[in-house]
């Protein structure tokens, strides 16, 4: 047993082994048993009998679930774009020598670290249809004669999604950007400025060669993240109005808890693991082809 402790192998398996313990027990087994559910057409409260495809032929011509797909598609886009030139934009002005730079960089994490629901709370008030502050704001300074239903309208509803999941990942995107542009080394910019360059050449040619490993990583995540949200989506609209705001996940909750069809929406939740994948392969493959971050010319 000494010998066998004294093993740089042995010794790692048995670190990882907890870890390994909860990830079978909290992930791999959900994710196996919602996958065999999605072959079956149970209900709460009742087994199901294996169906194949069934419930898969049934999603793909389901309009509902198209719109879903249609939305969180325009959802993760929107939002992804939003918060990767915002948390950039933030993370290049934090690393700037300002004045109260640790209580800024604290600050900004206010956002991400609020629990999801009580943030959904907030905005929720925000858009309300008779007592939002932004449309009290716009009222009193003569933009518009009446209130906005924010949440009421189709489009509106999913624009003021979007912002508010905007709002809460900034601050990841922003602390992950900068902590890489913190190992960038200053004698780049130095060189860069001593051959003449612009600040938009040190950024362009600097800056973001050297940020993009981060960024990569950094928006996979993010990526991941707003695709499967669900607790700012149920908690603001429930996915209204018109199913307008219904993202997969949330429709997939809808399905299978208060619609009792388990097996249905099981499935549902397995088709988005194939969308899962291609971020993550992006990211990866995105990776693989910079030699130079694995010591190549």
């Amino acid at each position: 047993m000494h010998r066998l402790l004294n093993q740089r192998n042995v010794l790692g398996l048995l670190f990882m082994l907890p870890t390994a313990v909860l990830l079978l027990l909290f992930l791999t087994y959900p994710l196996g048993l919602g996958t065999w559910l999605g072959f079956t057409d149970t209900k709460i409260g009742r087994s199901g009998e294996w169906v194949g495809l069934e419930n898969y032929r049934f999603l793909i011509d389901d309009s509902l679930t198209l719109l879903a797909l249609f939305n969180t598609l325009f959802y993760t886009v929107l939002a992804s774009v939003f918060k990767f030139i915002l948390g950039l934009w933030l993370a290049l002005l934090l690393n700037r020598n300002l004045p109260f730079k640790s209580f800024f960089r604290t600050v900004i994490l206010l956002p991400w670290i609020v629990p999801t629901a009580l943030s959904a709370l907030a905005f929720w008030w925000i858009y309300d249809a008779q007592f939002s502050v932004v449309s009290w704001l716009l009222v009193k300074m003569g933009v518009i004669d009446h209130y906005i239903d924010f949440l009421g309208d189709p489009w509106l509803a999913r624009i003021s999604t979007i912002i508010a999941n905007v709002w809460r990942g900034i601050p990841f995107v922003a602390i992950s950007l900068l902590a890489g542009l913190q190992t960038i080394s200053p004698s780049l910019y130095e060189a860069a400025s001593i051959d003449g360059a612009t600040r938009w050449q040190q950024f362009r040619f600097v800056t973001l060669p050297m940020l993009s490993p981060i960024i990569a990583v950094t928006m996979t995540f993010s990526v991941l993240f707003t695709f499967t949200d669900f607790q700012l989506i149920y908690v603001l609209t429930r996915g209204g109005p018109l199913n307008a705001t219904h993202l997969m996940a949330t429709l997939s909750f809808q399905r299978a808890i208060p619609g009792g069809a388990l097996g249905e929406g099981a499935a549902l939740a397995t088709m988005m693991v194939p969308f899962l994948l291609a971020a993550i392969m992006f990211s990866y493959f995105g990776l693989q082809r910079r030699a130079w971050q694995q010591g190549g010319d």
